[in-house]
């Protein structure tokens, strides 16, 4: 009922990844017209969104999202908000991935994900 979201921070070096290169990932990693959450996550806690913390940083999600829009049949529910502020979860939500990858989620979604970017960033330096 606080009307927070459920999110990560994200720090980046710009010199070796954009904005715009995350916040594309990021739009092919969800289901960007679900409102109502995120595939087991029901709630409006769970619902997308792309923070920006600059004019810049909006301007890239909402191409972001434009893009998106070109292959999705549904409308992009994903919304574009600033970073008013970020408060840290709990500790036993932090580092969850790191402290359980042998969880169900953890192993058979988010590793294969993790290990996805890691090839694509990898391939960007060359």
């Amino acid at each position: 009922d606080t009307g927070h979201f459920e999110a990560v921070q994200a720090r980046f070096d710009p010199e070796l990844v954009s904005y715009r290169a995350l916040a594309d990932w990021f739009l092919r990693r969800i289901d960007p017209t679900n409102a109502g959450g995120q595939f087991c996550d029901h709630g409006p806690q769970y619902r997308s969104i792309v923070l920006y913390t600059s004019p810049a940083q909006k301007a890239a999600a909402e191409k972001s999202r434009a893009k998106a829009a070109e292959t999705f049949r549904d409308p992009i529910t994903t919304e574009i908000v600033p970073l008013v502020k970020f408060w840290p979860a709990e500790d036993y939500h932090q580092d969850y991935f790191a402290k359980h990858p042998d969880q169900g989620y953890c192993s058979f979604v988010i590793a294969p994900k993790i290990r996805k970017l890691e090839h694509k960033l990898e391939a960007a330096k060359k």
